[in-house]
């Protein structure tokens, strides 16, 4: 099991079962050197989506620290109800490390195989779709959803970016 996945894991499961959270300072050496936004996403094997809950850009001191705080937040992913220590034998994770977005000027540019996108609206709400993802195979598609994930309208201009990631998987 990859150093991402592993945080992740021990991350919930320490959260779920003891209420505790996990200190970044603890974590392996490469996950402290590294500052990037990243996405905590839970399956069920029977590949349900169970919570997935991420950040852009960075937000705490490094990447650890990231995985550490959205895996537990995955947890209580609001589309769901919160995650019980029951599942956790039957829990698939998978940590996506985002690149930095670029502005892009049309939905052209974009490869929803290669490229996660995010949609942003002038007031600022924001939608973010991953890439590779089953089911989404063009990107008219992919900024759709990822519209609609922020609550901005088919006809509301929206600003375009557009990123890769590192994904991990058990």
């Amino acid at each position: 099991m990859d150093d991402h996945i592993k945080l992740a894991t021990d991350s919930i499961k320490e959260y779920l079962s003891q209420g505790k959270i996990l200190d970044a300072d603890q974590a392996p050496r490469d996950l402290k050197q590294k500052k990037a936004g990243c996405f905590v996403s839970l399956h069920l094997r029977n590949g349900e989506l169970r919570g997935c809950i991420g950040t852009i850009l960075p937000t705490g001191k490094n990447l650890a620290s990231e995985i550490i705080n959205n895996a537990i937040s995955a947890c209580h992913d609001p589309r769901f109800l919160p995650l019980s220590k029951e599942e956790l034998e039957n829990l698939e994770v998978s940590v996506d490390v985002l690149g930095e977005p670029e502005p892009i000027s049309s939905e052209k540019l974009l490869n929803p195989k290669k490229y996660g996108v995010i949609v942003k609206a002038k007031d600022g709400r924001t939608g973010l779709l991953l890439p590779d993802l089953e089911g989404v195979d063009d990107a008219a598609y992919q900024v759709a959803i990822a519209r609609e994930k922020a609550g901005i309208k088919a006809n509301e201009p929206i600003f375009l970016y557009r990123f890769t990631v590192i994904r991990h998987k058990m």
